[in-house]
């Protein structure tokens, strides 16, 4: 006889919470170490600042968002009655460490050699965006029940293909020796149903062979272990009203990056959520991103600069046998170390290439996922999706090299670059707006293979009303930020309603199609089988 919903009782911790645990904890502690560093050595912030304000305040904000993503794992188990729903996974948002760092912080440091008006106006700019998230949180669901799943997924491989994996595949090949036997004991236990023995956590275990290897090795280096140990200390946060209120006054110059980086935030929630429901676990997305939008302004008002939110990877931790705890694990370990000032310590003591595997592991996952569970014929949608994050990867490595050499792409002129090979302009325009720009690429190639020309007519136009105000394929937020993309899309526009005159039928969907429709409450249940004759 079935348990009844209200009878449920869902285990604070399953085996594969452990896996998932130090898989996770692995993710948010590299993520953690490397906003540490760009804090120190990129905007020059003090320690003080940043052992007792910034970290203790990003502690305050992970905790209870992974604590608050642990009690909907649990809400909804109870709700379908199961016990195998996986809690979404937490912590500051990759993209948007990097972004606030140099795009926000450091101009203004480089402008004025002050740290603390760079860490005012980084707050202010968290806290835009999570207002931005928080109207996304009434606007995304209607924009997740109309667009692709293709375009969704899609757009999100395109992160975890570029933005997510490619940094840590190349600090594996620059260490190879040390990161690939830790790749290789994850790929096993995690892609295979291979244990190792004892059941010893796959993660644990990867982490302890990388760092035994890297220290035999000689990689690493004992006295900055001692010299990390010495910065240990408790700090708890506290607000910085003043800061963040300091950095609002001057909100102007700040739009034309939050703006469009806030749709992105709630775009990437949007789609991690359907990450997880093609995974099995279907999350309401408003709940969601009010979530994550609530985070970013309370780790702002505590002294933050790194909007958190729901990551990338929900899949994978499942395929690992997470459960509930391993959020709230995480969420409290990692928020324990943030107060205790002990990241410069960890940093010390494990090697990155034994760490960095877990987020190559999670790009493949996620990679795959968008083929997986987007129906076959999408899947020039999903690539079509793909390519604005692999040009605005792209781009972000030119100017990296350039900025390196002393120079950038406005100094070596389009027509130097173009004369190479590089045509920097177009991947630029492309790149801006990436995610979005994604979703709306993509979708209009799954409505072309589907043949609803008016659907891929109405997100032409979208394409063009938000190339016009620069929200993608926009260097800022301006009026008419690029006409000559915005009429393209006007252009795709017209030819699919042209099409549409003709009225041609639908492309059938598969069994697969209908049957994940009807999962997702899009489709009626198929009719039961007429019972045999007697």
């Amino acid at each position: 006889m079935a348990t009844s919903t209200n009878a449920l009782k869902v285990p604070w911790w399953v085996r594969g919470d452990t896996n998932a645990f130090f898989g996770f904890g692995v993710n948010v502690l590299v993520n953690v170490l490397t906003l540490t560093s760009l804090c120190l050595f990129v905007v020059k912030l003090s320690e003080r600042d940043v052992f007792h304000a910034i970290l203790p305040a990003l502690g305050i904000a992970l905790v209870a968002g992974n604590v608050y993503y642990t009690y909907l794992a649990r809400r909804l188990a109870r709700r379908e009655n199961r016990t195998d729903v996986t809690a979404l996974p937490y912590g500051p948002s990759v993209p948007h460490m990097f972004i606030v760092i140099f795009v926000i912080m450091l101009p203004v440091y480089l402008r004025t050699n002050d740290a603390t008006l760079a860490w005012k106006a980084g707050l202010a700019w968290a806290f835009i965006i999570g207002v931005i998230v928080l109207i996304g949180a009434f606007v995304g669901p209607w924009i997740r029940r109309y667009a692709p799943r293709a375009a969704l997924l899609g757009t999100l491989a395109g992160i975890s293909i570029t933005f997510i994996s490619m940094l840590p595949a190349a600090r594996m090949w620059n260490l190879a020796w040390v990161a690939l036997p830790v790749f290789a004991l994850l790929l096993i236990g995690l892609l295979t149903d291979t244990k190792l023995p004892g059941n010893f956590p796959i993660g644990l275990a990867a982490l302890l062979l990388g760092t035994a290897i890297g220290w035999i090795g000689g990689a690493m280096d004992g006295n900055a272990v001692s010299a990390a140990a010495g910065e240990i200390g408790f700090a708890l946060p506290g607000l910085h009203l003043d800061l963040l209120f300091s950095g609002l006054s001057d909100v102007a110059p700040l739009l034309a990056t939050a703006i469009p980086l806030g749709v992105y935030n709630f775009t990437e929630g949007m789609s991690n959520v359907e990450s997880a429901a093609a995974a099995g676990d279907n999350y309401n997305l408003r709940s969601v991103l009010l979530a994550d939008g609530a985070g970013a302004i309370i780790g702002a008002a505590l002294g933050s600069p790194f909007p958190p939110a729901v990551y990338v990877g929900h899949p994978g931790w499942k395929k690992a046998g997470g459960g509930s705890g391993y959020s709230m694990a995480t969420g409290v370990v990692i928020a324990l170390l943030c107060f205790l000032g002990m990241f410069g310590l960890l940093g010390a003591v494990f090697p990155l290439p034994a760490i960095v595997p877990i987020l190559l592991y999670i790009g493949l996952l996620i990679g795959a996922q968008a083929f997986q569970f987007s129906p076959k014929a999408h899947a020039a949608a999903v690539i079509a999706a793909l390519v604005p994050n692999i040009a605005q990867w792209a781009t972000s490595q030119i100017d990296n090299s350039l900025a390196a050499a002393g120079t950038t792409a406005a100094k070596v002129g389009d027509a130097a670059l173009e004369g190479n090979g590089v045509v920097y302009h177009g991947l630029l325009v492309l790149g801006q707006g990436a995610i979005l720009a994604g979703l709306v690429l993509g979708s209009i190639v799954a409505f072309i293979i589907d043949k609803r020309f008016v659907h891929a007519a109405i997100f032409g136009a979208a394409g063009a009303l938000l190339s016009f105000v620069g929200l993608i394929h926009g260097e800022k937020v301006d009026w008419n930020a690029n006409g000559p993309v915005a009429l393209g899309y006007v252009f795709i526009a017209v030819v699919c309603g042209l099409f549409a005159l003709t009225r041609p039928e639908p492309r059938p969907k598969d069994a697969d199609e209908l049957e994940l429709d009807r999962l997702e409450g899009m489709a009626p249940a198929p009719a039961p089988a007429p019972a045999p004759a007697a």
